[in-house]
């Protein structure tokens, strides 16, 4: 698939920040209520009056156990789906505009990508949608290709490609509009030793920039490797922001890990 024509307002890199100042992301009293699926009179809270900061040139971590909420905070970030309750925004702006969303990459844990299409006309496809002009894109995307190890493959099928594979070519897609805010969930699944340090480099390269990165991880190695500050999600509630020598500091009694220190948050977040 080949991008031939561009029809919205074209850029070739990341929007300006209007005010150094303005957090990237900013949720305040942010609640999130579903409907429950068989019994339609019940609701579930899967988001409990949250309110976090991403300031830019900030790594934020997002942890929590399965079911936490961590999930649908992402969805809300990338307008997904709307809050039920309190206000939220990206880069000064309402999470209803979503203009704003092309300065946002994104690295899903499980890839969907249309397995017909080769990895530069996916990258194509992208960057299109990020409003990358096709003149960007034609430099930009063999440069992403190599960058991720796939150089080589880049006019193969998607369908021929490992999870790993797949992965690298995630990294790419989320990096091919140069975002100013990048958002990873579970970017490690299935990547090599090489495709971790990779990953770390992405990370920096978008903070040295002044962009933010909100990861998503269970792997606590990661997390205290790249995360300025972190927040823990226990039962729909944020129930502890900060550094990670912070939380280990703050878990009663003193823990000798930071596993020890993030398993007695859950208790108390449950209890």
């Amino acid at each position: 698939m080949a991008v031939t024509t561009q029809t919205a307002p074209a850029r070739s890199g990341p929007v300006a920040i209007p005010n150094a100042t303005t957090p990237l992301v900013e949720f305040v009293n942010v609640s999130k209520t579903y409907k429950d699926f068989w019994f339609k009179s019940r609701c579930v809270q899967a988001v409990r009056d949250v309110s976090f900061r991403i300031e830019p040139g900030e790594v934020f971590g997002l942890l929590g156990p399965n079911r936490a909420g961590k999930t649908t905070l992402v969805k809300l970030l990338l307008s997904l789906c709307q809050p039920s309750a309190g206000t939220a925004t990206r880069f000064g702006r309402p999470l209803a505009d979503r203009s704003t969303l092309a300065r946002i990459g994104y690295v899903h844990e499980n890839h969907a990508f249309p397995r017909y299409l080769t990895a530069v006309a996916l990258l194509e496809y992208y960057g299109a949608l990020s409003l990358v002009t096709y003149e960007t894109l034609r430099t930009r995307i063999p440069q992403l290709l190599k960058r991720v190890g796939l150089d080589d493959r880049g006019n193969e099928p998607i369908a021929r490609f490992s999870k790993g594979m797949l992965q690298r070519l995630g990294i790419a897609q989320a990096l091919v509009n140069e975002p100013q805010l990048l958002v990873m969930d579970e970017p490690t699944e299935g990547l090599d030793l090489n495709g971790r340090h990779l990953l770390r480099d992405v990370v920096d390269e978008v903070r040295a920039r002044k962009g933010s990165v909100l990861l998503v991880s269970h792997v606590l190695t990661e997390v205290a490797a790249v995360c300025d500050r972190v927040g823990v999600v226990v039962n729909s509630r944020l129930v502890y922001t900060g550094s990670m020598a912070a939380l280990l500091k703050s878990a009663s009694p003193s823990p000798r890990s930071l596993e020890e220190a993030l398993n007695d948050l859950y208790r108390r977040g449950n209890g």
